[in-house]
C-alpha cells in the first residue's frame, strides 16, 4: 500500500529547526533537492503499489530515493547513513521531512527494500 504525500517540495525557508535558524540556500543538499524532479519520481514510484488498503504504508518516494542518493554521494554503509540522517537537518530536508527530528525516519534494513524499488532501469 502507498499513500502519496501531500507536499512534494518544501521550501528550505519553511523547514522547521528546533533550535531556530534556517537552512542555508547554498547548502549542497538544498541545491540538489531543487534539481531532482520529485513529482515525476513520485508518479513512477506510486505505480508500483497496489491501491488496496493492505499492510503498512510504504515510505515516500522522496525518502526512499533520497536516501539512496545520499548513501551513494557520501559512500557510507546503510547503518551509517541512518545515523547521518538522524544528525543532519539538511539531509532530513533533502529527504522531504517537514521539520528536524532527532530519531531516524527509518531503520537501516529498509535500504534493501528501497534498492529493490529503484533500479537502474526505472
Amino acid at each position: 500500500m502507498y499513500r502519496q504525500p501531500a507536499v512534494n517540495q518544501l521550501a528550505f525557508e519553511d523547514f522547521i529547526l528546533p533550535f531556530g535558524g534556517k537552512l542555508r540556500h547554498d547548502n549542497r543538499w538544498v541545491i540538489l533537492a531543487k534539481q531532482i524532479p520529485w513529482a515525476a519520481v513520485e508518479t513512477a514510484y506510486a505505480q508500483q503499489f497496489s491501491q488496496e488498503d493492505l499492510g503498512s504504508p510504504a515510505k515516500s518516494s522522496r525518502l526512499a530515493l533520497g536516501a539512496l542518493i545520499v548513501k551513494e554521494r557520501l559512500g557510507v554503509t546503510d547503518r551509517e547513513l541512518v545515523e547521518q540522517i538522524a544528525e543532519n537537518p539538511s539531509l532530513q530536508y533533502f529527504l522531504g521531512l517537514m521539520e528536524y527530528q532527532h530519531e531516524a525516519p527509518f531503520h537501516h534494513s529498509l535500504l534493501t527494500t528501497f534498492r529493490k524499488r529503484f533500479t537502474h532501469d526505472s
